[in-house]
């Protein structure tokens, strides 16, 4: 991949795209792990279009959509959600990062990094200092992209797919400083 992922925030026409990218990426990332039903459970539900809609629609979220140098297509979107909590977050003035999603195919040529950074930047201008997030305590690649990112975790909590409950690792950082 050549050049700088171009990054933008959502709106309303993007549901689809938000929609379809989501699933395929959970798909990819965590088919493997876990029983087909539970999986096909949770897709309907967390990436159906009108989830999506809704999500996109409610003022605490923050949709940003990256873009592949060499396409222009979508091929990466993070969420930012305001006003969640979660007791181990110790910073202040938290914002959760929900969701950053890389589809396979653009996964090491710096869509994840251009949506971290995009991330802190939006994070820092609407006056958050800490940014925090869930991940699933197996996902190694997603954790060493995070431990690169300056997160540490401080907790635990129960994240459920379909019937099966797992363990998400809560990881935080400062919104300002260096990666």
């Amino acid at each position: 991949m050549s050049g700088r992922a171009r990054i933008r925030r959502a709106d309303a026409r993007d549901v689809a795209v938000l929609a379809a990218l989501g699933a395929r990426t959970f798909r990819d990332t965590f088919a493997a792990d876990n029983t087909p039903t539970d999986m096909e459970a949770y897709l309907a539900d967390a990436f159906s279009m009108e989830r999506i809609a809704s999500e996109l629609a409610e003022p605490g979220n923050t949709f940003l959509l990256a873009l592949s140098p060499a396409t222009g297509e979508v091929a990466g979107y993070a969420k930012l959600r305001a006003g969640s909590s979660e007791p181990s977050v110790s910073g202040p003035a938290p914002v959760e990062l929900q969701r950053l999603y890389v589809d396979r195919s653009a996964i090491g040529g710096g869509l994840g990094a251009a949506l971290m950074e995009a991330c802190l930047s939006r994070a820092q201008a609407d006056g958050y200092q800490t940014l925090w997030l869930g991940v699933w305590e197996h996902n190694a690649r997603a954790l060493a992209f995070y431990r690169r990112w300056g997160f540490q975790a401080v907790g635990a909590h129960a994240f459920r797919l379909g019937e099966d409950v797992q363990t998400d690792l809560i990881m935080q950082r400062p919104v300002a400083g260096a990666r």
